[in-house]
C-alpha cells in the first residue's frame, strides 16, 4: 500500500498518537503547547490522517477514540527512509551506508556488525 506523504503538523499529531497508542481528541490536546491547537483543528487533522490511512477509530456515542493504523516503524520504513534514500541517495541504500561510513557516522566495527546481522537475517 502506497502511503500519502504527511504534512509536518500531521507528522506531529502521529508522533503524539504513536506515543499514546490510542486517544480521544481531548486527551491529545494538552500535548500541543507551542503552538496550542484548537479542538476543531486537531479533529480536522485527525480526520485527514484517517482519510490517508494512518489513523482508525472506535466510536463511543458521539465520541471517537483514535488509533494509529500504521506503526511508527512502518512509517519510518515505508515513507521516511524511502523518501530520504530516493531524494538524496539516488534510490541506493548502498550510497546511504557509504555516506555514513565516509562521514564517520558509522564505525568499521558497526559496519561489520551490520553485515553480520544481514548475513544472519536479523
Amino acid at each position: 500500500m502506497e502511503l500519502e506523504k504527511l504534512t509536518s503538523k500531521e507528522e506531529e499529531v502521529m508522533q503524539v498518537l504513536w506515543n499514546l497508542q490510542n486517544a480521544f481528541v481531548k486527551d491529545m490536546l494538552p500535548m500541543f503547547t507551542e503552538p496550542k491547537l484548537h479542538y476543531n483543528t486537531l479533529s480536522t487533522i485527525i480526520r485527514n490522517l484517517e482519510e490517508k490511512g494512518y489513523v482508525t477509530h472506535r466510536q463511543f456515542g458521539n465520541t471517537y477514540e483514535y488509533f494509529p493504523a500504521i506503526s511508527k516503524e512502518d512509517y519510518q520504513n515505508k515513507v521516511v527512509l524511502n523518501k530520504v534514500v530516493g531524494n538524496y541517495f539516488n534510490d541506493s541504500y548502498k550510497d546511504l551506508v557509504a555516506y555514513f561510513a565516509k562521514n564517520e557516522k558509522v564505525s568499521p566495527d558497526e559496519l561489520r556488525e551490520i553485515i553480520r546481522m544481514i548475513e544472519e537475517g536479523e
